[in-house]
């Protein structure tokens, strides 16, 4: 008994559907296999268990590849790695404030955002510099 090359066509087909479904790679290396596991079989007509034995091997393979890959091409790796952290972005910029810091907690105006200024009393519309950030707060000192 064998397996239609179609057959793998639509086993590829289905991991990629899953690998759009599901977080993770996984499912995509798997894809690959299939999609080679058809390719040999249009070439060379094989039995059912040998099919099934050459879609493991290429599955090995193909998990291997793409774990290498991974390995080589780290996510962490970001050419911008304050895109989401917006108040990291803002250290070293000098603001005025919105309202005074009293008792160690006043507002600053930056854009269209209202971020609350941790540092010393200062009277509204001083200038101070954005030296850090604690949750969301940013923390700050006379500019």
């Amino acid at each position: 008994m064998m397996a239609s090359p179609w057959f793998w066509w639509g086993v590829a087909l289905a991991l990629f559907a899953l690998e759009a479904l599901l977080p993770g790679t996984f499912m995509l290396w798997l894809g690959f296999a299939a999609v080679g596991t058809a390719l040999v079989e249009m070439l060379v007509p094989m039995s059912y268990p040998a099919q099934w034995m050459l879609f493991a091997l290429l599955s090995l393979v193909s998990v291997w590849i793409g774990w290498r890959y991974k390995q080589r091409h780290p996510q962490g790796a970001s050419t911008q790695p304050l895109l989401n952290r917006r108040g990291e972005q803002l250290v070293g910029e000098v603001h005025p404030l919105e309202s005074a810091i009293v008792d160690g907690r006043g507002r600053l105006k930056i854009g269209d955002a209202f971020w609350v200024a941790l540092g010393p009393d200062l009277p509204a519309g001083a200038r101070v510099r954005i030296v850090g950030v604690e949750g969301a707060s940013l923390r700050v000192e006379p500019a």
